[in-house]
């Protein structure tokens, strides 16, 4: 089993703000946390659900949170 590296996360985050700042071109961006929490949890719930074969609780404990939580999450993002 391979272990994500932490550091290459944080280089694709890094850049993917960096550009869209940039892009901005002097216009007021969004919430720039919210933005980037949103675009990172959602495909991780979706990769984690399909690794745990659809069991929210397998799911929950791989991500380290809680089931409720991950239900709640599952709806916030209208993920199946």
């Amino acid at each position: 089993m391979s272990i994500i590296n932490e550091n290459e996360i944080a280089r694709c985050v890094r850049r993917a703000v960096e550009g869209y700042l940039k892009d901005l071109d002097g216009e007021k961006p969004h919430p720039i946390y919210e933005m980037v929490i949103r675009s990172v949890e959602k495909p991780l719930i979706e990769l984690v659900m399909k690794r745990a074969e659809g069991n929210q609780t397998r799911a929950a404990e791989l991500l380290g949170i809680n089931r409720n939580t991950l239900r709640n999450k599952i709806r916030q993002y209208r993920i199946n």
